[in-house]
């Protein structure tokens, strides 16, 4: 069959809009081949990010290079990974080696990095094979993607709204069907928010589950940004997130952080004890995400959970603790580098958001540290009683696109709705955002959170979700022009 046959007949099967589960098991089974997979979402991502600008560099010749020796491994009968032959995206803040890590900044579109990242390294480990990179907000600080170097991300379903960020080319790749997993990280709600904004699935996994690094930066984060970001997948189904993290979770001795703890928990079972959250004081919350959240809460007591509604403690200082440690080691570190090669938008959102947080001197800065440990010490106990927590990913719908360029009023009202995910990520917490739906034409979502190490338990429960609100299934983006 010639070449261009054989194109044209595994394109038409549509194997983009497959589950990474899907396409694992019928590549292993040999009933596809990883170049037809490899070749669908090409050109799927050929049809659609010309609307979305979700993939920022295109790896085709590379991805299709890999794909034939991984089908030339297959024919040897050689031992294959969890996603051996999968097609997947990767943020362009990770370095992968012979790629730019660009943080979505133009004086860095010249660093390219010589050594995989651990997570890179654990997806190539894997089998999976990476299509492209996807965009960020420069330094990947907002939760708008949006940048001078490579343009605005649109959200294939509705370009008036963000996103989200800083993993939105992730989210709005995966939403649009270019590849059923996507890689992103977190450190404030970096991979939830999106897929709350796109309506697909995002997990961030505890603190220490999947190993980071970044070889080619000069120097280590600051200890805050340590320990609250994380790496983990995106994905249109609870399954593709479980084979996702599982490829990305392996162990790398460059993560000091990270943690040799089983996948599945023997010590919680689902269904659990789950404490629903609709309310905080001081926050004030849209009502289509206290319904959403009523709507989930009803779906997991139908799936035998037993629910209180109780809101997790002191949750506003939580997330007031993100905004002290992470805009003081701003203040101290970055602002600096974004002062100095940051576009105008990260220039003005992150000078808002010093704004809001008094400054912090040596001793300030300790005791906001060792408030970590008695927060962290009360939601475990928390946990302890209510294993899982039900809760929004934030207090309002996504976000109109730059709303955080209007000035220091609007940046208050994002950083307060933002709040769920704050206090999580800074606590080292599991969070997994889950779709339950369209409110008009908006993507409308819930965030589950458990104790440490306990993704699967989040799983669990967004698997019980999913099954009774459906799956999130791609999108066509129904416009031509970028706003």
């Amino acid at each position: 069959m010639r070449s261009e046959d054989r194109e044209t007949r595994f394109v038409s099967k549509e194997l983009w809009r497959w589950s990474a589960v899907k396409l694992a098991e019928q590549i292993r089974r040999r009933e596809i081949s990883c170049q037809e997979a490899v070749a669908s979402c090409l050109a799927r991502l050929e049809q659609v990010n010309p609307q979305i600008n979700a993939v920022v560099e295109i790896l085709a010749d590379q991805a299709m290079e890999t794909a034939v020796k991984a089908d030339e491994a297959l024919g040897r009968g050689d031992p294959v990974g969890l996603l051996h032959g999968v097609p997947i995206t990767v943020k362009v803040n990770v370095d992968q080696a012979g790629c730019t890590t660009s943080n979505g900044v133009s004086a860095y579109r010249h660093v390219v990095a010589q050594v995989d990242s651990p997570v890179v390294a654990n997806l190539r480990k894997s089998g999976a094979i990476i299509i492209g990179r996807n965009n960020t907000p420069a330094f990947s600080f907002r939760w708008f993607t949006d940048n001078d170097l490579h343009g605005r991300t649109v959200n294939p379903w509705d370009p008036m709204r963000t996103p989200g960020g800083s993993s939105g080319g992730a989210a709005a790749a995966v939403a649009a069907g270019i590849g059923p997993i996507a890689h992103g990280n977190d450190q404030g709600g970096s991979i939830r928010y999106p897929a709350y904004a796109c309506g697909v699935f995002g997990l961030r996994p505890s603190l220490g589950r999947v190993p980071a690094f970044n070889p080619s930066e000069a120097r280590e984060r600051p200890v805050a940004a340590q320990i609250a970001s994380v790496q983990g997948p995106l994905a249109r189904s609870i399954a593709d997130l479980r084979l996702g993290l599982a490829a990305m979770a392996a162990p790398d001795f460059r993560d000091p952080w990270w943690v040799p703890a089983p996948l599945e928990s023997p010590a919680v079972h689902f269904p659990a004890r789950v404490a629903v959250c609709t309310s905080v004081p001081g926050y004030a919350a849209d009502n289509a995400v206290v319904t959403a959240v009523r709507q989930a809460a009803h779906l997991l007591e139908q799936a035998g959970c037993t629910l209180e509604e109780v809101a997790p403690p002191r949750l506003r200082e939580a997330a007031d603790l993100w905004l002290a440690l992470s805009l003081n080691e701003t203040r101290a570190g970055m602002r600096q580098a974004v002062a100095d090669h940051g576009d105008e938008p990260i220039q003005r959102a992150i000078a808002s958001m010093v704004r809001q947080t008094p400054e912090l001197e040596i001793g300030g800065y300790m005791d906001a540290l060792s408030l970590r440990s008695t927060l962290l010490r009360e939601w475990l106990a928390f946990f302890d009683r209510y294993p899982l927590l039900l809760m929004p990913v934030s207090w309002q719908r996504p976000f109109l696109i730059d709303a955080d360029q209007q000035g220091d009023d609007a940046m208050r009202r994002i950083l307060d709705a933002q709040s769920p995910l704050l206090a999580t990520a800074i606590l080292g917490l599991p969070g997994l955002s889950v779709p339950t739906g369209l409110v008009d034409g908006v993507p409308m979502g819930v965030q589950l959170v458990a104790g440490r190490f306990q993704e699967s338990l989040c799983l669990a429960a967004g698997e019980a979700i999913e099954a009774r609100a459906g799956v999130a299934v791609p999108v066509n983006p129904h416009f031509s022009t970028h706003p």
